[in-house]
């Protein structure tokens, strides 16, 4: 089977300019950063519902626990891989060993499994720890061999493996001579290695996680910068398949996008801002350059996270606006009866600084809302589901029998997903 991805890097090297596809992945690797809040809290479950757990009683109960357990979020992995919309699931070398290797959940499957290959000191997001405030330090808890295989040493007789054969390879520049020196050195000895076991990877460069000297509008330059320096002593059987960097805006994007057609470039999410701010940055990050955007905590942290990776979809696919994608995600939950975290009005505001361009910490771009279908949609008790009528479900659809998604209303598009998402 040709996974999705293989398919799509395909295309767009081939036609960087002017193709649509774009390799949408979810991140749940959290566990090797967060520990015990990785998978999330438990507003969302997955259709199999809560898993047993023993709380003492005396001590706390489930509820008061607040977090999902890893059997739950294993089963929100399992619903998103059966989904088909993402390209890429990203986990943690055990999560991978768990589902990739002992479960076979990718055998068959268009989605592509990947597990976090290092985990720098700037992502040990423990409770009440202070790791993340000291200058990134490069580590890596995975071994190759463990991802692939399951085990330290793998069978080479072959290239089929058991588990993942795609990696996230992390590094963190904060403008200190001995600390991105090191960080370059332990990339090397990475890519070499993973070179010689025929492992492919994706570098994700995240900011300065210290005060690094540089002014904020000036980010974009150095990061853009020390990419292009690192890679520029590597030749292809080396090189990362695509990379993940915070998005600096629309020049810093083009620069990178621009400066070599054959350089796939993808942005990472970042923490759960308002809905607007996650389908208002994968859809201007994509227009201008990028082809990749890997989404963790904007996933799991949503109410209902096959809704909200449908958008992402159809925004990427150009069929819904970012704005309308958000109207439209708010009457997926009203048809569920999902209470939002955020009323709709909040929720089309902008509030990620990531989207400010100007550099400005106090800006805030609110969308304005016009004929909201989503008021003139008959919704049950506060308990029950919204009944969706059965005219709408009419929606127009391609001589294939396909959703015609260019002539959908917005009523008709929240019809598709409630009935889509089940």
């Amino acid at each position: 089977m040709i996974r999705s991805l293989d398919r799509k890097l395909a295309a767009i090297r081939a036609n960087p300019h002017t193709t649509r596809e774009f390799i949408l992945a979810d991140a749940k690797d959290a566990d090797m950063a967060f520990g015990a809040r990785a998978p999330g809290p438990r507003s969302y479950l997955a259709r199999h519902g809560a898993r047993p757990a023993q709380f003492s009683p005396e001590v706390w109960t489930r509820a008061e626990y607040g977090f999902r357990n890893l059997p739950e979020y294993l089963d929100i992995i399992r619903e998103v891989v059966h989904q088909n919309q993402v390209d890429i699931m990203l986990m943690s070398a055990y999560v991978n060993e768990q589902l990739t290797i002992q479960e076979g959940l990718f055998k068959n499957s268009p989605i592509t499994p990947a597990a976090r290959a290092n985990d720098t000191t700037d992502v040990w997001a423990v409770r009440h720890g202070c790791y993340t405030r000291e200058p990134s330090q490069p580590f890596r808890s995975a071994a190759i061999d463990h991802i692939q295989c399951g085990e330290i040493a793998c069978d080479r007789t072959n290239d089929n493996f058991p588990g993942a054969n795609l990696g996230l390879y992390s590094m963190t520049f904060v403008n200190e001579l001995e600390q991105d020196r090191e960080a370059f050195l332990w990339y090397k000895e990475f890519r070499e290695e993973a070179e010689r076991k025929k492992f492919r990877h994706f570098l994700e460069v995240f900011d300065p996680n210290v005060n690094s000297g540089i002014p904020p509008e000036k980010l974009g330059e150095f990061i853009n910068d020390n990419i292009i320096r690192t890679l520029a002593g590597v030749p292809e059987a080396g090189r990362p398949d695509f990379l993940k960097i915070v998005y600096h805006g629309p020049k810093a994007m083009e620069e990178l996008a621009q400066y070599d057609p054959k350089l796939v470039v993808g942005i990472l999410g970042g923490s759960a801002g308002t809905t607007y701010d996650a389908f208002k940055l994968i859809h201007d990050a994509q227009k201008y350059g990028a082809r990749v955007a890997l989404y963790g905590r904007k996933i799991n942290n949503a109410e209902h996270q096959l809704a909200f990776i449908e958008m992402l979809r159809l925004i990427t696919d150009g069929k819904i606006a970012p704005e309308e994608a958000v109207r439209a995600y708010h009457g997926v939950l009203q048809g569920k009866g999902i209470k939002p975290h955020r009323s709709l009005e909040e929720d089309l505001k902008t509030t990620d600084q990531a989207m400010s361009y100007d550099g400005s910490a106090t800006r805030r771009a609110t969308a304005e809302i016009r004929n909201n279908p989503l008021g003139k949609t008959n919704t049950g008790s506060a308990n029950s589901p919204t009944k969706i009528n059965s005219t709408i479900k009419d929606w127009p659809r391609l001589a294939n029998g396909l959703p015609d998604f260019e002539n959908m209303n917005s009523a008709q598009r929240l019809a598709y997903d409630s009935f889509r998402l089940g």
